[in-house]
């Protein structure tokens, strides 16, 4: 019995390793069943205690367990085997990211682990036989079902048919019936395909940049970095290459770090190329995803796009990633796995000898240090597409124009923007007020003795909300009802709301404009998928006015009829402890400035800002972003922070404090020491109580060309940590909190 560990195919009776879904350190090992035969890559149903848990052959068996304790494999999952691309991808990421392997796989395996079989998908079709063949009466309801099936579209429940022809469902059971239509099975390819596509109409400046990314289509690796300012047809662009890999017989993989950004893009896609790409995010259902996963695996699904998890789908045949807002802090992931999407989109690109495209109109620093060096090549698009211009961008000082209080109450938009408004709906066209807040107030305070309404699980104080009549925190999710008596001085009706968020200025918004159609949208008001699609409608219908909105509404969306952006808040997040605060302001501010005269009108932004001479608004104002982006870098060298450094965060937790603190103090005696090292705390972390766990954080600090890896293994390995403490490893950190 050969295993040794070139082998690839496994006999009845061979040992192999089963690596499992499961947060456990190694693989365990089982024996292949009589009659099976297993390869590499192979998704298997194996026994794990009284239970039953799907896993995957990672190599053979590891010999280091008696042959009667090994239990046989019970069955092999009719899916197809995960990939050597992805089986090393993911023993990669682990180890970067210092998990246990197990925990990535669940990442890729999750919608195996509840395989079903897919049913084939059926439609209504007619069966052959005309009416009078058939002997039926020929009536007008009856000829309006034929006809609808005779256009070509297809509709896969008798209640789609019947609506489609204005008739009752009864009629089409009666045809069925008598023989003249039937369900028949509809291939995936039927099912996907059109011939509706539409040939795009390129520029100049982007037929040159489809010239550039296509030279590395076929090639192997590389990055190539597509740099254009809003509006300047990026996407039209990664479309083109998407349609070459697509007829070379391969898939390609778009990542968009927003599922609010998926709806306006699948239309974009849909048009250009007359089918719909498979989507990967959480709102898919349970078999959405197992069928979508399937597709992947197969090579049936040529395009997909999707949340950052979509990186870990096992692609038949990959052959190009397109990583859209590249900058964009929501590839993050924050628990569970902690990793970087588009660094680790990067990797999977690598592994895959396939290129990978970043695209953004405000590149990350990281990735302009990267094109600087050479690694990445640039392509840029310093031009809106077709007519349409950049909108002029001019700062409202706060401290000279105070915002004047109506009967509604405090006021917070400037009489300039006001005015701007004024005149903007007048014109008929259309208004967004830029808040990244959420809620109705940020906090909520007793007038009478200064107390403020926290989360008792969390450092933060609680939102509130008046749509809802709810006080929430918006990090573990504790809600109440706003009380009517202080609990500190028992004071009653003496709660005040302090500060704006986006229900606010909505409010005052109404009250100023009473006959406009206000429409306030934050990640909580798009509550299901549909809600995007119905709300971007809405704007291109014009049956909104003012838009008043957070983050959701800064990038990717064009509304041609939008031509005055009103930022409330320019400064909010520049007082941030975040290092990267100034280049995340400007990102955010330079995107929901792009979203402003998208079309033949010009657009213009106004920022209210108590310091206009503060860099980014300086950067914003100018539109130099490449001395913001010098000026950045310069102080991140000498700090000898990322990307010129590295940093790993060690995050404890406990419901214990005291237990919390004394095991940072533990690790601070133990830490690394040596050139170029620096460990930092431990500290109370910023949110120091989250969902009623005490937080303390370490940072290692370490040279660019000094790997954190080994040095957190060795350091771990020397303290005894109690069960009650957790460690969450934080391998290049994006937030502090």
């Amino acid at each position: 019995m050969n295993n040794s560990a070139d082998k690839t195919k496994f006999e009845p009776g061979d040992i192999v390793s089963v690596l499992l879904p499961l947060p456990i350190e190694a693989a365990y090992d089982y024996s292949v069943p009589e009659h099976e035969t297993l390869v590499l890559g192979d998704v298997v149903e194996v026994p794990l205690g009284r239970w039953f848990e799907v896993g995957v052959v990672w190599g053979p068996g590891k010999g280091d367990v008696a042959a009667h304790k090994i239990k046989p494999v019970a069955q092999r999952v009719g899916v197809p085997p995960i990939p050597e691309v992805s089986r090393k991808f993911i023993d990669w990421v682990a180890a970067y990211t210092l998990q246990v392997s197990g925990a990535v796989l669940r990442m890729t395996l999750n919608p195996a682990r509840r395989w079903q079989p897919p049913t084939p998908p059926t439609v209504i079709a007619a069966a052959g036989p005309s009416l009078e063949t058939a002997g039926l009466k020929v009536t007008p309801s009856r000829q309006k079902i034929m006809s609808a099936v005779a256009r070509g579209q297809t509709y896969d429940t008798m209640s789609a048919l019947a609506k489609a022809a204005g008739v009752s469902s009864g009629t089409i059971r009666d045809l069925i019936e008598g023989g003249v239509l039937t369900f028949k099975m509809l291939t995936r390819l039927a099912a996907s395909t059109s011939a509706n596509a539409i040939a795009p109409q390129l520029e100049p400046a982007q037929q040159e940049a489809v010239r550039s990314v296509s030279e590395k289509l076929g090639q192997g690796f590389s990055v190539t970095v597509l740099d254009g300012v809003t509006g300047s047809g990026k996407t039209e662009v990664y479309f083109e290459a998407i349609a070459t890999t697509v007829a070379a017989g391969r898939q390609a993989l778009v990542l968009l770090p927003e599922i609010a950004l998926t709806s306006q893009w699948i239309s974009r896609f849909q048009a250009r190329f007359g089918f719909a790409p498979a989507e990967w995010h959480s709102d898919l259902t349970g078999k959405q995803r197992r069928e979508n996963w399937l597709n992947a695996a197969t090579g049936e699904a040529t395009v997909i796009v999707g949340a950052r998890s979509a990186l870990f789908l096992p692609f038949q045949s990959l052959g190009l990633i397109v990583v859209d807002e590249e900058h964009d802090s929501a590839f993050k992931q924050e628990d569970g796995v902690i990793y970087h999407a588009r660094d680790m989109a990067v990797v999977r690109a690598r592994e895959g000898a396939i290129p990978i495209i970043l695209s953004s109109a405000t590149p990350s620093l990281e990735t302009m240090v990267n094109v600087e060096a050479g690694r990445y090549h640039e392509v840029r698009l310093p031009n809106r597409f077709g007519i349409a211009v950049l909108p002029t961008i001019t700062s409202v000082d706060l401290r000279v124009h105070k915002p004047e209080k109506g009967h509604w109450g405090r006021a917070w938009l400037a009489p300039p923007i006001v005015l701007a408004i004024d005149e903007t709906l007048r014109s008929g066209e259309q208004v967004l007020l830029f808040l990244n807040r959420r809620g109705y107030a940020p906090l909520t305070l007793c007038s009478a003795c200064g107390h403020r309404l926290h989360c008792p699980q969390c450092t933060a104080w609680l939102v509130e909300h008046r749509l809802t009549k709810r006080l929430q925190c918006h990090h573990c999710g504790y809600n109440a009802a706003r009380p009517t008596t202080c609990v500190h001085c028992s004071a009653t009706d003496s709660f005040v709301a302090c500060g704006p968020g986006i229900e606010r200025v909505a409010e005052e918004a109404q009250a100023r404009w009473p006959d406009a159609n206000v429409r306030m949208v934050a990640s909580d008001t798009l509550d299901r998928p549909s809600a995007v699609a119905e709300l971007i409608d809405d704007i291109l219908q014009h049956r909104v006015d003012v838009l008043v909105g957070t983050q959701v509404l800064a990038k990717g969306h064009h509304f041609p009829n939008l031509t005055l952006v009103g930022v409330v808040d320019a400064d909010l997040g520049l007082s941030s402890w975040d290092l990267r605060a100034a280049e995340r302001t400007y990102q955010l501010l330079h995107q929901v400035s792009g979203r402003a005269g998208r079309a033949e009108r010009r657009g213009r932004v106004l920022l209210q800002t108590h310091d206009p001479a503060h860099p980014v608004m300086q950067a914003l104002l100018s539109g130099n972003d490449a001395e913001f982006y010098a000026k950045e870098s310069e102080g991140r060298r000498e700090l000898a922070m990322p990307p010129f450094g590295r940093l790993t965060a060690l995050i404890l937790s406990g419901p214990d404090e005291i237990q919390v603190r004394a095991v940072g103090d533990l690790l601070a005696r133990a830490s690394p020491q040596g050139p170029g090292i620096e460990v930092l705390g431990p500290a109370p972390a910023f949110m120091s109580l989250l969902r009623g766990r005490h937080r303390h954080r370490l940072l290692l600090k370490t040279r660019r060309d000094i790997k954190p890896q080994p040095l957190i293994l060795d350091w771990l390995a020397r303290v005894r940590v109690p069960n009650a403490v957790r460690i969450q490893i934080d391998v290049d950190p994006y937030s502090f909190f």
